[in-house]
C-alpha cells in the first residue's frame, strides 16, 4: 500500500513533464491510433501511467513534434526538421541507413562483419581507395614532441588522444593540400595512431582489432573477433553528430588532425559516444535499476534508436555473436535480464551503445573501453566524410532562424 502511495506521489511530481495520451493527441491534433503509430515508428516514447495500464508522454517530445507539424510543408518545415534527424542536408556517396543496418558505399556492414572484414577493409571501402592500399606502410614511432604523453596510461583515453592529435599535426604538412592517394595514406596512419593513443600504446601495423584485444586481453581470440565486428559496425553511420562536426570543420579547409579532434570532442558527449558509459553502469546495476529509472521518467541509456524503430541491426548482430561466444556466463546472463526487462517495461530494444558496453561488461573491461571501441571504429567514417568534403571544396554554413527579442524599431 505504501509503495502504491509513493508511486502515485512520484507521478504527481512528474505532471509537469509527462502528459496522458488524450492531452498528447490534443496537442498534436491526431487520433489515439495515430499516436500509437508514432510510438511504434520511434517518433515518440511512451512511459507507464499511474495504473501501469495507461501510457504517458514527455511534454517536450510532444511539443517538439507539434512544432514540426505546424512548420508545414516546404522550406519552413525543412529548416525546422533538418537538424533533428529530419530532411537530408547534404549529399554523400559514403553510407546509407536502411532497416537492416548501414550500407558502406552500397555494401551491407552486417554482411561485411559476417564475411570477416576488418576495420581496415571497411576504411578502404569508405575512403574509396580502389586498388591503392594505404595500410601497406609501417607507422613510425611517436615523435619526440609526444614523449611521455602518448603512452601515459594515467590519462583518460579521449583526453590523451585529444591532447596528442594537434602535436601529431606538426609532423605533417596540411593534408588538404595533398593528392588524394597521399591523403589516404595519412588517413590510414591516423587510424593506427588513434588506436595507439586511445590505448596508451605505440603505432603498429597490426589490425586495429588485434591491437585493442591484445591490449585488453592478450591471446583472447574470442574477444578479438568481437572487437573486429564492433569496429566494422561502428565505422560509419551517415551524418551522426561527430561525423557532421568533422565534416563542418573540414569544410573550412582544416587539416585531417583538426577534423579528428572535432569528431572526438563531439563523441565525448553523454548523448553520443558517452552513452556507452551510462549503458555500462546500467548493466552493472541490473534489472531493478531499469524499473527504477523508467518509473522515475528517466531514459534507458543504450535502448531505442530513432532511425531503427524496430531495433538496431548492429546491436542485434553483436548480441548474436556474444550469445555464441559467452553463453552461460553470469555477466551475459545479467545483460540478457537487463535487455529483457527494458523491453518489457518500455518496448525498446538495445542499440549499438548498449552492445558496445555489453561486450566490455561481459569480458570484465571497464566502461571507458566501450568508448575506445566506438572512437576507434568511427574514425574511419569521420575521415571518409572529411575526404569527401575536402573534395567538394565547399564551406558548410547554415542559417539560423532568429526567435529572440525583436530589436527596437529605429525611426529614419
Amino acid at each position: 500500500m505504501i509503495a502504491s502511495i509513493n508511486l502515485l506521489s512520484l507521478h504527481a511530481q512528474m505532471d509537469d513533464d509527462l502528459i496522458p495520451a488524450a492531452q498528447a493527441c490534443q496537442l498534436l491534433g491526431i487520433s489515439a491510433a495515430t499516436l500509437y503509430a508514432y510510438v511504434s515508428r520511434g517518433r515518440l516514447v511512451s512511459r507507464p501511467g499511474t495504473d501501469h495500464r495507461s501510457r504517458m508522454y514527455r511534454r517536450q517530445d510532444v511539443e517538439r513534434l507539434a512544432r514540426n507539424k505546424r512548420a508545414g510543408r516546404g522550406a519552413a518545415r525543412g529548416a525546422a526538421q533538418s537538424l533533428d534527424r529530419g530532411l537530408p542536408v547534404l549529399e554523400t556517396r559514403i553510407s546509407l541507413i536502411q532497416p537492416d543496418g548501414p550500407y558502406y558505399r552500397g555494401q551491407s556492414a552486417v554482411a561485411a562483419v559476417r564475411a570477416g572484414a576488418t576495420l581496415e577493409d571497411a576504411a578502404r571501402l569508405l575512403w574509396d581507395c580502389g586498388a591503392h592500399d594505404p595500410f601497406a606502410a609501417t607507422p613510425a614511432p611517436w615523435p619526440e614532441t609526444l614523449a611521455g604523453l602518448a603512452d601515459n596510461a594515467a590519462l583518460p583515453p579521449l583526453e590523451r588522444t585529444l591532447a596528442c592529435m594537434p602535436l601529431l599535426a606538426l609532423e605533417v604538412r596540411h593534408s588538404f593540400n595533398l593528392a588524394l592517394p597521399v591523403r589516404h595514406d595519412l588517413a590510414a596512419l591516423l587510424l593506427r595512431q588513434n588506436a595507439a593513443l586511445l590505448t596508451a600504446g605505440h603505432p603498429s601495423a597490426a589490425p586495429v582489432h588485434q591491437q585493442l584485444a591484445d591490449h585488453w586481453a592478450p591471446g583472447n581470440a574470442e574477444l578479438a573477433e568481437l572487437v573486429r565486428a564492433a569496429l566494422v559496425l561502428c565505422a560509419d553511420h551517415e551524418l551522426n553528430v561527430s561525423a557532421f562536426a568533422a565534416r563542418v570543420v573540414a569544410s573550412t579547409g582544416a587539416h585531417l588532425h583538426a577534423t579528428v579532434c572535432s569528431g572526438l570532442a563531439a563523441l565525448s558527449g553523454p548523448r553520443h559516444g558517452g552513452a556507452t558509459a551510462r549503458a555500462h553502469a546500467l548493466l552493472e546495476a541490473g534489472a531493478d535499476e531499469v524499473i527504477a529509472r523508467w518509473n522515475h521518467g528517466d531514459d534507458l541509456p543504450g535502448f531505442g534508436h530513432a532511425l531503427y524503430p524496430h531495433g538496431d541491426p548492429r546491436a542485434a548482430e553483436l548480441l548474436a555473436m556474444l550469445r555464441q561466444r559467452a553463453a552461460g556466463t553470469p555477466r551475459l546472463a545479467q545483460a540478457e535480464t537487463v535487455i529483457a526487462r527494458a523491453h518489457e517495461v518500455s518496448g525498446l530494444r538495445p542499440n549499438v551503445d548498449l552492445m558496445l558496453a555489453t561486450l566490455c561488461y561481459v569480458h570484465g573491461l571497464p566502461a571507458p573501453a566501450a568508448l575506445v571501441l566506438f572512437a576507434c571504429g568511427r574514425l574511419a567514417g569521420w575521415l571518409a566524410h572529411v575526404l569527401e568534403q575536402q573534395t567538394l571544396g565547399k564551406l558548410i554554413r547554415p542559417r539560423a532562424q532568429y526567435t529572440g527579442v525583436a530589436p527596437a524599431r529605429v525611426e529614419p
